[in-house]
């Protein structure tokens, strides 16, 4: 017969009883993500939270009597505090509201994808007009748009030109993207980001694109 092991803390009185609020699911034994609840809470001390409660720090027992009067559950939600931190309420109640959170905070990190529009420092009107469609279609569709000017060999003395032609693209895409940062120049390439504006608002027609023009697009998936 195998022996249990060993779990130190302090011994439960014979009298005491399980709140009868506990109404944890088998699957939930095998989460490592759940919380000590009721008599799985070996601290001889807890601080206690939650409504109708008076906060404050009780001997485990009495808390356990606590939650047990209100037909709920204490909870562990802060074992490495001192002394632990527990909270009254009902367990399954407890557990749905920390997947809608985790729910919500996945939600909040999902990737941005980022698409980059190439120009030269003098870069003609339908080739400009032609990459300037595609970044309304870009920021429409909810994507960052990195947008840079690349000085090739000698060019570099026309970054004057480039910086203007970038203010230029921000203040013709106003309707439909954020300027995230002015120009910089960063080696050969002097860049601009732009974030999508939330829908809303009237916008103006794109440009007409020609064809022929040079574009050089770019995913790159970011976190935001």
């Amino acid at each position: 017969m195998n022996k249990k092991p060993y779990r130190p803390g302090p011994k439960r009185p014979s009298n005491a009883t399980r709140p009868r609020g506990r109404n944890r699911q088998m699957g939930d034994k095998n989460d490592k993500d759940t919380n000590a609840i009721n008599d799985e809470i070996r601290a001889s001390e807890v601080r206690l939270v939650g409504d109708n409660v008076e906060q404050g720090i009780y001997p485990i027992e009495k808390a356990l009597k606590i939650a047990e009067e209100q037909e709920l559950d204490l909870i562990l939600i802060a074992p490495q505090a001192e002394p632990p931190v527990c909270r009254v309420m009902d367990y399954q109640k407890f557990k749905f509201q920390q997947r809608k959170h985790a729910k919500e905070q996945k939600a909040k990190s999902t990737k941005l994808v980022v698409k980059e529009i190439r120009f030269g420092p003098q870069t003609d009107e339908h080739d400009y007009n032609f990459k300037l469609k595609h970044a309304i279609g870009f920021l429409k569709e909810g994507a960052k748009v990195k947008s840079y000017v690349f000085f090739k060999g000698r060019s570099i003395l026309f970054k004057e030109q480039g910086e203007v032609l970038l203010l230029r693209f921000a203040n013709d895409l106003e309707e439909y993207g954020k300027l995230d940062q002015m120009p910089v120049l960063e080696g050969k390439r002097m860049t601009i980001m732009l974030s999508p504006k939330k829908p809303g608002g009237k916008k103006k027609d794109a440009p007409a694109a020609t064809d022929g023009a040079d574009q050089q697009e770019g995913n790159t998936p970011a976190e935001e």
